[in-house]
Order: C-alpha cells, then structure tokens, then sequence
C-alpha cells in the first residue's frame, strides 16, 4: 500500500463512516460507499495526500459516490427506491423516547434531495463552513446556505405536520 494510506485510514475509518452513515441514512450502504471510495483513494493516494485538505478532498469522494451511488440505484428501480424510503419512514417502536425521536428524525432527513442532506450533514454533523461544504458539494456557499435553508424548512414543516397529527 502506498505510504501513509493505511495511517490516513487508520486514524479517519470511523469519522468516514460515520459521516457516510448519516449521509446514506443506512449503514451498510455506508460501508459500501466508503469501501468504493477508500479501494479509489488507496490508487491514487500520492496525488492525494499532496493536496491541501486530503481529508476533506476523501470527504468530497465518500459525497460524490453517494450521491452517484443513489442515480445509479434510481435509475435500475425507481420503485424500489420508494419502497426503500417508506420503509425509512416508519420508524421501528422504540421504547427510548431519544431513540425513537432520533430515528424520525432521520427518516424525515432520508427523504430531503440528495444535496440538502448533504449539505445539513455536512454542516451539522461535520461541522464544516460554507465554503467547505461548497467545495465538497462542487457549489458556491450561497447555493450551500440555499440548500440548508430549504432543508431546515422542510424538516420544520414536517415537523409541525407531524405535531398535528399527534395532537
């Protein structure tokens, strides 16, 4: 293996797929995505470890091939894509009220456009600026502050609806 790949992996394998995680909303789409990315990275790690941010430029790979991974499984079935969400819809009862508000929320969060998840993901559970998660999303950091802000919208909307069903 290429010189300080395996200390690269070593020291961000947990961070990647915690990251790809809440991307995918599915964990085992998680290790996939990153197994992709990391057998593509591995190749090329001289050219990537030269650059200024190689981990936020492995960040940007875990994004893009999700974000392709997602177009390519859309384009075989579009049906079972819906399926698939429905079923990230209901979560499973849970008797932990954190739990189970956590798991709703992540469905509401799995049914947000690709670049809107990325970008809340990116932000909030990354921790990232706007111009980081403009660089990782290929965007300028107002298109970066326009998803974020549609995604908050949308969550809130689904949030109130979901308050007035309940109530």
């Amino acid at each position: 293996m290429p010189d300080g790949f395996d200390e690269f992996v070593t020291e961000r394998l947990d961070r990647l797929l915690r990251y790809a995680t809440a991307l995918t909303c599915d964990p085992h789409l998680a290790q996939d995505v990153v197994q992709e990315v990391l057998l593509r990275v591995q190749r090329r790690w001289p050219k990537i470890a030269s650059l200024r941010a190689p981990d936020l430029y492995v960040r940007r790979m875990v994004t893009n091939e999700y974000l392709s991974w997602r177009r390519r499984r859309a384009a075989r079935d579009i049906a079972s894509e819906h399926h698939t969400l429905d079923a990230l819809g209901r979560p499973a009862v849970d008797p932990a009220v954190a739990y189970a508000e956590r798991d709703a929320m992540r469905a509401r969060i799995a049914v947000l456009p690709r670049k809107q998840r990325a970008a809340l993901v990116l932000r909030y559970y990354e921790d990232r600026t706007d111009t980081e998660i403009g660089e990782v999303l290929g965007c300028s950091a107002g298109t970066v502050r326009s998803h974020i802000s549609r995604a908050l919208g949308t969550l809130r909307a689904a949030s109130s609806h979901v308050t007035e069903v309940l109530s």
